[in-house]
């Protein structure tokens, strides 16, 4: 399992990538590996605002469907449309393959996230 250092990540397996006042939104290594191979994505539209919680969209694979959601609450200035035509590769390089692009409403949402070290001891004990 991959765990990158430079990302935020939530208690619902999604990382968040930081820069300026966007967050890219993805999946982690962990959650692309239980899901399986993922066969379509389905994304909320830009200019959807998102609380933090919020569903913005559903990643089916060979397995099942699973919501993902928003960790932090912005609005969506960008959908990754590469991967919506390739969602493979979500399970590729997940870290690579953002799905959404938040303008960040407010930055106290993110003291809510884990860094790296929190996420890796979160995972053991989920295991």
């Amino acid at each position: 399992m991959e765990i990158r250092k430079e990302l935020k990540y939530s208690n619902d397996h999604e990382w968040v990538r930081i820069e300026g006042d966007r967050a890219y939104i993805g999946i982690t290594d962990l959650a692309q590996d239980n899901l399986g191979d993922v066969v379509f994505l389905e994304l909320s539209e830009v200019g959807e605002e998102l609380s933090a919680g919020d569903a913005f969209g559903t990643i089916e694979s060979v397995k099942a469907a699973s919501d993902v959601y928003a960790p932090i609450a912005g609005t969506i200035v960008e959908v990754n449309e590469d991967i919506m035509d390739e969602p493979e590769r979500v399970n590729d390089e997940p870290y690579d393959s953002w799905l959404v692009a938040i303008e960040i409403d407010n930055e106290d949402g993110l003291e809510d996230l884990m860094d790296w070290e929190a996420y890796e001891e979160f995972c053991q004990e989920e295991a």
